[in-house]
């Protein structure tokens, strides 16, 4: 598990950075503008560049998180990762893991 980036509420979404050894961008979290039951709650953008979805979830300890997909064509395959609040720290961490397999 690895912390990839760090963001803060805005009131309507999220202002953060991502950072990897190959990704190092300023991203915000935006609500889209037509929201459908099954889309995203968010959409991830850097610059007008959209690299992202965010999903509403709650596990099964009854805490929220966003459940996040980064995908762009430099990317071997989608990125999944986990935006959570972490105690003791400020804001929210973007949380990745590698899949298992089996």
């Amino acid at each position: 598990m690895a912390i990839i980036g760090s963001f803060t509420s805005n009131g309507d979404g999220f202002n953060g950075t991502i950072k990897t050894l190959n990704l190092n961008v300023k991203a915000k979290m935006v609500r889209p503008e037509r929201p459908s039951e099954k889309g995203p709650a968010f959409r991830i953008l850097s610059g007008a560049v959209e690299f992202g979805a965010a999903w509403q979830k709650t596990s099964t300890e009854g805490r929220d998180y966003l459940s996040v997909k980064l995908d762009d064509p430099s990317f071997p395959a989608a990125i999944y990762a986990t935006l959570i609040e972490v105690e003791g720290t400020d804001g929210l961490q973007l949380i990745w893991s590698r899949p298992t397999r089996d």
